[in-house]
């Protein structure tokens, strides 16, 4: 798979596989005590799990391909480089590719004390591919 971004692609995303339908790839991009930035890459059809980041916000910046990122009880967003959507905290959420398209986005984390991240069910396959 070519990289759609200008950020590193990373290695493949291991770590996290058992949270996503199809390959992803991480490459982490700054980090200290207080935030964490990473190119997240996803191939073509790849999504992650519904999940909730609890504690703290994310903020995706889409940055290559074609993306989407649904909050509960609300419709998917379509991301393309240069759009940007902000998670708030506590609230149930996904994101990934668009189904024939790969996608990349740089991930904005707080770090905060006691922040965790709770994974949950995959996206409904059905849902997901009527976004093709």
């Amino acid at each position: 798979m070519d990289n759609p971004s200008a950020f590193p692609m990373g290695a493949p995303n291991d770590a996290y596989a058992q949270y996503f339908e199809g390959q992803s790839y991480l490459a982490p991009l700054a980090a200290d005590d207080q935030v964490s930035v990473a190119n997240v890459t996803f191939e073509p059809g790849c999504t992650n799990h519904w999940h909730i980041h609890h504690g703290v916000c994310q903020i995706l910046l889409a940055v290559g391909g074609r993306g989407y990122y649904q909050i509960e009880g609300q419709e998917p967003v379509e991301l393309k480089p240069g759009d940007v959507a902000y998670i708030p905290p506590e609230t149930k959420h996904w994101h990934g590719a668009a189904p024939a398209e790969s996608f990349a986005h740089v991930a904005i984390m707080p770090k905060a004390e006691g922040a965790s991240n709770e994974w949950l069910e995959p996206v409904d396959e059905d849902a997901y591919r009527a976004l093709a």
